[in-house]
């Protein structure tokens, strides 16, 4: 690499915690020239699952920027900042995230605001978009966004009891479960790599 290279960008691995707080603030937005949210819902499970895995999901290329104009906002709702950076590279993946942690709506190609659903078997480790099939089996948390929420201890014991209206839950079994909803917490803690570009750096570029 050489002295222009490390000028016009840097290496970052930020959380994804701290990205999805950026974008929640506004000040991770999407420049003019991105396309609208277009991944079906069975490509968010994969990313989840894939999250969860411990697999690489990819780089991100992240712009700073110099002005306000000239972005738009991950899903929908005023934010309180303009974006400081804007996303290059990595648009569906961080608006599938962001989603899914805050249990926002996203605008797809068709301009309609989505909720999208995922749903977590503990026992099993295994993420399913949220059919109407799913929503009814107890096996499963029918939507990880209340995860992250302060609501956390009773979330696990409702489950739990939910289940054991319906098979004997062993030691082990509840051992999986708890163990599985901790690692499923601790996601936004999982960094990613991201190249941050120059505000120097121009469009053309």
């Amino acid at each position: 690499m050489n002295n222009m290279d490390q000028k016009l960008f840097t290496p970052w691995n930020p959380s994804l915690g701290h990205l999805i707080s950026e974008i929640e603030h506004g000040q991770l937005g999407l420049p003019d020239i991105q396309r609208p949210f277009v991944w079906r819902n069975v490509k968010v499970r994969n990313l989840f699952d894939s999250i969860y895995r411990g697999f690489p999901i990819g780089h991100l290329v992240l712009w700073e920027n110099r002005t306000a104009d000239r972005h738009k906002a991950i899903g929908v709702g005023e934010k309180q900042m303009g974006p400081n950076m804007v996303i290059v590279d990595g648009q569906q993946r961080l608006t599938a995230m962001y989603a899914v942690f805050k249990g926002k709506e996203v605008i797809r190609n068709n301009r309609a605001p989505e909720r999208i659903h995922i749903a977590f078997n503990p026992l099993e480790q295994k993420f399913e978009v949220a059919s109407a099939a799913i929503r009814l089996d107890r096996a499963f948390i029918p939507d990880i966004s209340v995860i992250w929420s302060d609501r956390l201890h009773q979330l696990e014991k409702n489950y739990m009891k939910g289940l054991g209206e319906m098979r004997d839950l062993t030691e082990e079994d509840t051992e999986i479960i708890h163990a599985s909803i901790i690692k499923l917490v601790s996601l936004p803690r999982v960094e990613i790599t991201a190249l941050r570009l120059s505000a120097d750096v121009s469009e053309e570029d």
